[in-house]
Protein backbone atom coordinates (compact mmCIF):
# COMPACT_ATOMS: atom_id res chain seq x y z
CA UNK A 1 0.00 0.00 0.00
CA UNK A 2 1.12 3.67 -0.67
CA UNK A 3 1.96 5.68 2.23
CA UNK A 4 1.02 9.38 1.49
CA UNK A 5 4.59 11.30 2.73
CA UNK A 6 5.04 15.40 3.60
CA UNK A 7 8.14 16.92 2.40
CA UNK A 8 8.89 19.52 4.00
CA UNK A 9 10.17 22.21 2.03
CA UNK A 10 13.03 24.86 3.78
CA UNK A 11 13.81 27.00 0.58
CA UNK A 12 13.02 30.30 -0.59
CA UNK A 13 10.08 31.01 -3.11
CA UNK A 14 11.15 30.53 -6.28
CA UNK A 15 10.70 28.38 -9.64
CA UNK A 16 12.76 25.90 -8.10
CA UNK A 17 10.22 25.67 -4.97
CA UNK A 18 7.12 25.73 -7.43
CA UNK A 19 8.62 22.81 -8.83
CA UNK A 20 9.04 20.74 -5.28
CA UNK A 21 5.54 21.44 -5.08
CA UNK A 22 4.31 19.84 -7.91
CA UNK A 23 6.31 17.13 -8.08
CA UNK A 24 5.55 16.33 -4.72
CA UNK A 25 1.69 16.20 -5.31
CA UNK A 26 2.27 14.15 -8.45
CA UNK A 27 3.53 11.50 -6.46
CA UNK A 28 0.56 11.73 -3.75
CA UNK A 29 2.05 13.47 -0.98
CA UNK A 30 1.81 16.74 0.79
CA UNK A 31 3.92 19.72 1.41
CA UNK A 32 5.21 21.68 4.14
CA UNK A 33 6.73 24.78 3.26
CA UNK A 34 8.77 25.86 5.99
CA UNK A 35 9.39 29.92 6.78
CA UNK A 36 12.76 31.24 5.58
CA UNK A 37 12.94 34.07 8.07
CA UNK A 38 12.95 32.03 11.38
CA UNK A 39 15.81 31.04 12.85
CA UNK A 40 17.82 27.65 12.76
CA UNK A 41 16.70 26.49 16.08
CA UNK A 42 12.93 27.13 15.24
CA UNK A 43 12.85 25.06 12.42
CA UNK A 44 14.71 22.55 14.26
CA UNK A 45 11.05 23.02 16.37
CA UNK A 46 9.03 23.17 13.39
CA UNK A 47 9.93 20.04 11.82
CA UNK A 48 10.54 18.31 15.06
CA UNK A 49 6.57 18.82 16.02
CA UNK A 50 5.27 18.14 12.30
CA UNK A 51 7.64 14.97 11.41
CA UNK A 52 7.73 15.22 7.79
CA UNK A 53 9.65 12.12 5.81
CA UNK A 54 11.66 14.48 3.68
CA UNK A 55 13.14 17.41 3.95
CA UNK A 56 14.39 19.70 0.61
CA UNK A 57 16.99 22.32 1.71
CA UNK A 58 17.59 25.94 -0.82
CA UNK A 59 20.78 23.76 -2.13
CA UNK A 60 18.47 21.09 -3.34
CA UNK A 61 19.57 18.47 -0.79
CA UNK A 62 17.13 15.97 0.20
CA UNK A 63 17.05 14.93 3.95
CA UNK A 64 15.14 11.99 4.76
CA UNK A 65 13.68 11.41 8.36
CA UNK A 66 13.25 7.72 9.76
CA UNK A 67 10.81 8.74 12.22
CA UNK A 68 7.62 10.19 9.71
CA UNK A 69 4.11 11.09 10.49
CA UNK A 70 2.24 9.64 6.99
CA UNK A 71 -0.68 12.02 5.80
CA UNK A 72 -3.96 11.08 4.23
CA UNK A 73 -4.52 10.38 0.89
CA UNK A 74 -5.74 13.41 -0.82
CA UNK A 75 -3.64 15.95 1.60
CA UNK A 76 -1.71 18.85 -0.08
CA UNK A 77 -0.64 20.86 2.55
CA UNK A 78 0.41 21.09 5.90
CA UNK A 79 1.07 24.53 7.17
CA UNK A 80 2.02 26.29 9.96
CA UNK A 81 -0.36 28.71 12.00
CA UNK A 82 0.74 32.55 11.98
CA UNK A 83 -0.09 33.06 16.11
CA UNK A 84 2.35 34.81 17.68
CA UNK A 85 2.70 32.91 20.92
CA UNK A 86 2.23 29.32 21.68
CA UNK A 87 3.17 26.38 19.58
CA UNK A 88 2.60 26.64 16.28
CA UNK A 89 -0.37 24.32 14.69
CA UNK A 90 -0.61 22.18 11.56
CA UNK A 91 -3.47 23.21 9.46
CA UNK A 92 -3.51 20.44 7.17
CA UNK A 93 -5.41 21.19 3.61
CA UNK A 94 -6.89 19.07 0.81
CA UNK A 95 -6.58 19.04 -2.85
CA UNK A 96 -10.19 19.51 -2.35
CA UNK A 97 -10.43 22.03 -0.05
CA UNK A 98 -7.40 23.79 -2.54
CA UNK A 99 -8.92 23.22 -5.30
CA UNK A 100 -12.65 24.68 -3.86
CA UNK A 101 -10.75 28.29 -3.14
CA UNK A 102 -9.01 28.63 -6.23
CA UNK A 103 -12.40 27.91 -7.76
CA UNK A 104 -14.59 30.44 -5.71
CA UNK A 105 -11.91 33.50 -5.71
CA UNK A 106 -11.40 32.96 -9.67
CA UNK A 107 -15.29 33.43 -9.61
CA UNK A 108 -15.84 36.03 -7.44
CA UNK A 109 -12.77 38.22 -9.34
CA UNK A 110 -13.75 37.46 -13.13
CA UNK A 111 -10.50 35.91 -13.83
CA UNK A 112 -9.22 32.81 -15.67
CA UNK A 113 -5.68 31.23 -16.31
CA UNK A 114 -4.53 34.17 -18.09
CA UNK A 115 -4.45 36.35 -14.82
CA UNK A 116 -0.56 37.25 -14.18
CA UNK A 117 -0.41 36.88 -10.45
CA UNK A 118 2.54 38.65 -8.53
CA UNK A 119 4.16 36.67 -5.51
CA UNK A 120 5.58 38.62 -3.05
CA UNK A 121 4.30 36.97 -0.05
CA UNK A 122 6.22 34.08 1.79
CA UNK A 123 5.28 30.78 0.90
CA UNK A 124 5.03 29.53 4.32
CA UNK A 125 1.79 31.27 4.62
CA UNK A 126 -1.80 30.76 2.50
CA UNK A 127 -2.07 34.50 1.14
CA UNK A 128 1.57 33.02 -1.01
CA UNK A 129 0.67 29.77 -1.43
CA UNK A 130 -2.22 29.90 -3.41
CA UNK A 131 -0.74 31.99 -5.66
CA UNK A 132 1.76 29.06 -6.18
CA UNK A 133 -1.20 26.59 -6.31
CA UNK A 134 -3.21 28.85 -8.86
CA UNK A 135 0.26 28.27 -10.94
CA UNK A 136 0.50 24.70 -10.72
CA UNK A 137 -3.42 23.41 -10.64
CA UNK A 138 -4.61 26.35 -13.27
CA UNK A 139 -2.02 27.71 -15.07
CA UNK A 140 -2.04 31.34 -14.42
CA UNK A 141 1.78 32.82 -14.86
CA UNK A 142 3.06 34.24 -12.20
CA UNK A 143 6.10 36.09 -11.22
CA UNK A 144 7.82 35.47 -8.19
CA UNK A 145 9.75 37.70 -5.67
CA UNK A 146 11.46 35.73 -2.69
CA UNK A 147 10.53 39.16 -0.41
CA UNK A 148 8.69 42.23 -0.82
CA UNK A 149 10.61 45.15 -2.54
CA UNK A 150 8.22 48.28 -3.37
CA UNK A 151 10.38 49.24 -6.72
CA UNK A 152 10.37 45.32 -7.59
CA UNK A 153 6.54 45.13 -6.99
CA UNK A 154 5.92 48.14 -9.51
CA UNK A 155 8.94 46.32 -11.96
CA UNK A 156 6.43 43.17 -11.81
CA UNK A 157 3.45 45.52 -12.97
CA UNK A 158 5.39 47.04 -15.81
CA UNK A 159 6.20 43.62 -16.78
CA UNK A 160 2.50 41.89 -17.18
CA UNK A 161 1.72 41.16 -13.28
CA UNK A 162 -1.80 41.99 -13.10
CA UNK A 163 -3.11 40.80 -9.83
CA UNK A 164 -1.03 40.59 -6.43
CA UNK A 165 -1.83 40.00 -2.61
CA UNK A 166 -0.36 42.09 -0.05
CA UNK A 167 -0.70 43.01 3.76
CA UNK A 168 -1.31 46.46 4.65
CA UNK A 169 2.32 47.75 5.39
CA UNK A 170 3.33 46.45 2.30
CA UNK A 171 0.20 48.07 0.37
CA UNK A 172 1.44 51.50 2.33
CA UNK A 173 4.72 51.61 0.04
CA UNK A 174 3.19 51.39 -3.74
CA UNK A 175 1.36 52.79 -6.58
CA UNK A 176 -1.59 50.52 -6.15
CA UNK A 177 -2.81 51.93 -9.54
CA UNK A 178 -0.54 50.04 -11.77
CA UNK A 179 -2.78 46.20 -11.01
CA UNK A 180 -6.15 45.73 -11.63
CA UNK A 181 -6.77 44.20 -8.78
CA UNK A 182 -5.40 43.82 -5.40
CA UNK A 183 -6.08 41.69 -2.42
CA UNK A 184 -5.41 43.06 0.78
CA UNK A 185 -5.52 41.02 4.11
CA UNK A 186 -3.79 40.42 7.62
CA UNK A 187 -4.31 43.63 9.73
CA UNK A 188 -6.64 46.81 9.78
CA UNK A 189 -6.64 48.37 6.51
CA UNK A 190 -6.32 51.65 5.40
CA UNK A 191 -8.82 54.00 5.15
CA UNK A 192 -9.98 55.44 1.11
CA UNK A 193 -8.47 52.40 -0.37
CA UNK A 194 -9.08 52.35 -4.50
CA UNK A 195 -11.80 50.74 -6.73
CA UNK A 196 -8.88 48.09 -7.54
CA UNK A 197 -7.99 47.33 -4.02
CA UNK A 198 -10.15 44.16 -1.92
CA UNK A 199 -9.95 44.36 1.55
CA UNK A 200 -10.38 40.10 2.69
CA UNK A 201 -11.29 38.18 5.60
CA UNK A 202 -9.97 34.91 6.26
CA UNK A 203 -7.75 32.70 7.36
CA UNK A 204 -4.88 30.17 7.57
CA UNK A 205 -7.86 27.09 8.04
CA UNK A 206 -9.93 28.73 5.23
CA UNK A 207 -6.65 28.80 2.78
CA UNK A 208 -7.28 32.67 2.90
CA UNK A 209 -10.18 34.96 2.39
CA UNK A 210 -13.12 34.02 2.49
CA UNK A 211 -15.47 37.34 2.23
CA UNK A 212 -14.32 39.92 -0.07
CA UNK A 213 -15.39 43.64 1.20
CA UNK A 214 -17.28 41.93 3.46
CA UNK A 215 -19.36 40.11 1.33
CA UNK A 216 -18.76 36.11 1.85
CA UNK A 217 -17.48 34.03 -1.89
CA UNK A 218 -19.97 31.51 -3.60
CA UNK A 219 -20.61 28.65 -1.57
CA UNK A 220 -19.32 30.52 2.16
CA UNK A 221 -22.15 30.35 4.84
CA UNK A 222 -21.43 32.66 7.83
CA UNK A 223 -23.76 33.03 10.92
CA UNK A 224 -22.60 34.72 14.54
CA UNK A 225 -23.16 32.75 17.53
CA UNK A 226 -22.59 35.17 20.45
CA UNK A 227 -21.05 37.46 18.67
CA UNK A 228 -18.65 34.60 17.89
CA UNK A 229 -18.36 34.30 13.82
CA UNK A 230 -18.82 30.71 12.73
CA UNK A 231 -18.22 29.41 8.95
CA UNK A 232 -18.69 26.83 6.66
CA UNK A 233 -16.66 26.69 3.49
CA UNK A 234 -15.40 23.83 1.03
CA UNK A 235 -12.04 25.68 1.43
CA UNK A 236 -12.23 24.79 4.93
CA UNK A 237 -9.20 22.55 6.41
CA UNK A 238 -9.13 19.02 6.94
CA UNK A 239 -7.76 19.39 10.77
CA UNK A 240 -4.69 20.12 12.61
CA UNK A 241 -1.85 17.45 13.18
CA UNK A 242 -2.03 16.14 16.40
CA UNK A 243 -4.28 18.75 17.68
CA UNK A 244 -8.38 19.29 18.26
CA UNK A 245 -9.91 20.43 15.23
CA UNK A 246 -12.29 23.70 15.48
CA UNK A 247 -14.70 22.12 13.37
CA UNK A 248 -18.78 21.10 15.28
CA UNK A 249 -20.15 18.17 13.84
CA UNK A 250 -22.64 20.56 11.41
CA UNK A 251 -19.18 21.52 9.79
CA UNK A 252 -19.10 24.60 11.05
CA UNK A 253 -15.66 26.39 12.13
CA UNK A 254 -15.61 28.27 15.16
CA UNK A 255 -13.24 30.91 14.28
CA UNK A 256 -12.61 33.06 17.77
CA UNK A 257 -13.21 35.61 16.00
CA UNK A 258 -16.24 38.13 16.73
CA UNK A 259 -18.55 40.14 14.35
CA UNK A 260 -22.19 40.95 12.96
CA UNK A 261 -23.16 39.77 9.70
CA UNK A 262 -25.86 41.95 8.53
CA UNK A 263 -27.38 42.59 4.81
CA UNK A 264 -25.08 40.35 3.97
CA UNK A 265 -22.11 41.71 4.73
CA UNK A 266 -19.62 40.59 7.74
CA UNK A 267 -18.00 43.17 9.66
CA UNK A 268 -15.58 41.82 11.91
CA UNK A 269 -14.32 43.36 15.46
CA UNK A 270 -11.30 41.73 15.79
CA UNK A 271 -10.36 37.95 17.94
CA UNK A 272 -12.35 37.39 21.28
CA UNK A 273 -9.56 37.48 23.16
CA UNK A 274 -8.53 40.66 22.24
CA UNK A 275 -11.38 42.72 23.21
CA UNK A 276 -10.64 45.36 26.38
CA UNK A 277 -13.12 45.38 29.47
CA UNK A 278 -12.69 48.59 30.85
CA UNK A 279 -13.99 49.13 34.44
CA UNK A 280 -16.73 46.85 33.06
CA UNK A 281 -17.18 48.53 29.33
CA UNK A 282 -16.49 46.45 26.31
CA UNK A 283 -13.86 48.28 23.58
CA UNK A 284 -13.12 46.61 20.39
CA UNK A 285 -9.72 47.84 19.49
CA UNK A 286 -10.41 47.55 15.62
CA UNK A 287 -13.40 50.29 15.87
CA UNK A 288 -10.86 52.46 17.65
CA UNK A 289 -8.31 52.15 15.20
CA UNK A 290 -10.50 52.33 12.12
CA UNK A 291 -11.15 55.81 14.27
CA UNK A 292 -7.68 57.17 15.06
CA UNK A 293 -6.06 56.13 11.72
CA UNK A 294 -8.18 59.03 9.78
CA UNK A 295 -6.23 61.20 12.25
CA UNK A 296 -4.02 63.49 10.30
CA UNK A 297 -0.43 62.89 11.10
CA UNK A 298 -1.36 59.49 12.05
CA UNK A 299 0.59 56.98 10.13
CA UNK A 300 -0.14 53.52 11.45
CA UNK A 301 -1.95 52.43 14.88
CA UNK A 302 -2.36 49.72 17.22
CA UNK A 303 -4.67 49.64 20.06
CA UNK A 304 -4.77 46.87 22.66
CA UNK A 305 -5.89 46.93 25.97
CA UNK A 306 -2.83 46.55 29.35
CA UNK A 307 -3.71 45.48 32.73
CA UNK A 308 -4.69 48.62 35.35
CA UNK A 309 -5.51 48.08 38.86
CA UNK A 310 -7.96 50.25 39.08
CA UNK A 311 -10.13 49.49 35.83
CA UNK A 312 -9.52 45.77 35.02
CA UNK A 313 -7.69 47.09 31.65
CA UNK A 314 -6.63 50.44 30.27
CA UNK A 315 -6.77 51.39 26.40
CA UNK A 316 -3.60 51.54 25.18
CA UNK A 317 -2.70 53.41 21.40
CA UNK A 318 0.49 52.81 20.09
CA UNK A 319 0.90 54.98 16.35
CA UNK A 320 3.56 55.90 14.09
CA UNK A 321 3.63 59.93 13.31
CA UNK A 322 5.25 62.99 12.00
CA UNK A 323 3.53 65.71 13.27
CA UNK A 324 4.32 66.80 17.40
CA UNK A 325 0.45 67.59 17.54
CA UNK A 326 -0.37 64.44 17.78
CA UNK A 327 -0.82 64.50 21.52
CA UNK A 328 -2.95 61.86 23.86
CA UNK A 329 -5.73 64.87 24.71
CA UNK A 330 -6.06 65.07 20.76
CA UNK A 331 -6.38 61.50 20.13
CA UNK A 332 -8.47 61.17 23.31
CA UNK A 333 -10.88 63.87 21.81
CA UNK A 334 -11.12 62.81 18.27
CA UNK A 335 -11.99 59.17 19.45
CA UNK A 336 -14.76 60.30 21.94
CA UNK A 337 -16.30 62.34 18.72
CA UNK A 338 -17.33 59.32 17.68
CA UNK A 339 -17.03 56.54 20.43
CA UNK A 340 -18.14 56.36 24.42
CA UNK A 341 -15.50 58.12 26.15
CA UNK A 342 -14.29 54.90 28.03
CA UNK A 343 -13.19 53.81 24.09
CA UNK A 344 -10.66 56.94 24.71
CA UNK A 345 -6.92 55.88 25.42
CA UNK A 346 -5.59 56.52 28.37
CA UNK A 347 -2.48 56.31 27.30
CA UNK A 348 -0.80 57.11 23.78
CA UNK A 349 2.86 55.73 22.76
CA UNK A 350 4.53 56.89 19.50
CA UNK A 351 6.94 54.31 18.05
CA UNK A 352 9.33 54.83 15.42
CA UNK A 353 8.44 51.46 13.66
CA UNK A 354 6.13 48.53 14.50
CA UNK A 355 7.84 44.95 15.32
CA UNK A 356 6.40 42.52 12.58
CA UNK A 357 6.48 38.99 12.26
CA UNK A 358 7.63 37.21 9.06
CA UNK A 359 4.44 37.66 7.67
CA UNK A 360 4.72 41.28 7.99
CA UNK A 361 1.59 41.38 10.60
CA UNK A 362 2.58 43.54 13.68
CA UNK A 363 3.72 41.76 16.37
CA UNK A 364 1.73 42.13 19.23
CA UNK A 365 3.86 40.71 22.08
CA UNK A 366 6.65 42.39 20.76
CA UNK A 367 4.72 45.63 20.58
CA UNK A 368 3.41 45.57 24.23
CA UNK A 369 7.28 44.73 25.29
CA UNK A 370 8.73 47.82 24.50
CA UNK A 371 9.25 50.86 26.47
Amino acid sequence: MTVNRLIALDMPAGQAFVERVQAAWESGDAVFPIDQRLPHAAKQRLIGQFKPAELVDSDGVQHLFSESSPTKSGDALVIATSGSTGTPKGVIHTHGSIDAYLAMTANRLGIDSSSHWLLCLPVSHVAGFSIVARSIKIGNPITIQPKFESALVEQAAKNGATHTSLVPTAFKRIDPSKFSCILLGGSAAPPDLPKNVITTYGMTETLGGIAYNGIPLDSVEIQIVSQQILLRSPSLFRGYLDSPSKIDEQGWYHTGDSGTFENENLHVFGRSDDMIITGGENVWPLAVEEIISKMPGISQVVVRGMPDDDWGQRVIAWATTDSDEVTLDVVRAFVKDQLPAYCAPTELRIVENFPLTSLGKIDIQALKGLK
